[in-house]
C-alpha cells in the first residue's frame, strides 16, 4: 500500500465472514455507491473527476483495492486492504491519502477532516461492508 499523497488515517472493523465474501461485498459497494455513475448534486459543487468521486485505480483481489479522485479542493485516494484473522474473520481497513492544495483546500480539511464528518462517513462505510458480508 503506497500513495504519492499526504497520509490522512486509517479505519478498520473485524468482519465475520471470510476474504472472499468481504471482497465481494466491497466490490459491490464501490459499485453500487462510491463508483456509481449518477449525478449527485455535491459531486457537481465540488466538481468531482470521476463524476462518481471515485474510480478503482489498482486492484489486487481480495487483497487491496485503491480508488482515486479529485476535485476542486482535494486530490485523494482510498486504499482498502483485506487481511485475514486466525480465527477465520477478515479484517477490512480503509487508508486515507489526500492533499488539499491552496487556500480553498486548507479551508475544505477543515471542514472535512478536522470536523471529524469523513471519520463517520468512513466508519458508515466500513460497517456497510461489513453488513453486506455477513448476509
Amino acid at each position: 500500500m503506497t500513495s504519492d499523497l499526504p497520509y490522512v488515517d486509517t479505519h478498520q472493523t473485524t468482519v465475520d465472514a471470510s476474504r472472499e465474501r468481504v471482497w465481494a461485498a466491497l466490490l459491490r459497494y464501490v459499485d453500487t455507491s462510491l463508483g456509481a455513475r449518477k449525478a449527485v448534486p455535491l459531486a457537481w459543487v465540488l466538481g468531482t473527476k470521476p463524476q462518481s468521486g471515485f474510480e478503482s485505480i489498482d486492484e489486487i483481489p481480495e487483497l487491496q483495492l485503491t480508488l482515486a479522485g479529485r476535485h476542486r479542493f482535494a486530490k485523494y485516494q482510498l486504499i482498502f486492504d483485506l487481511t485475514d484473522t486466525a480465527d477465520g474473520q477478515t479484517v477490512l481497513s480503509a487508508h486515507t491519502y489526500s492533499a488539499f492544495p491552496g487556500p480553498h483546500g486548507r479551508i475544505y480539511r477543515l471542514l472535512v477532516i478536522s470536523s471529524h464528518a469523513h471519520v463517520l462517513a468512513t466508519t458508515q462505510l466500513l460497517h456497510t461492508i461489513s453488513r453486506q458480508a455477513t448476509r
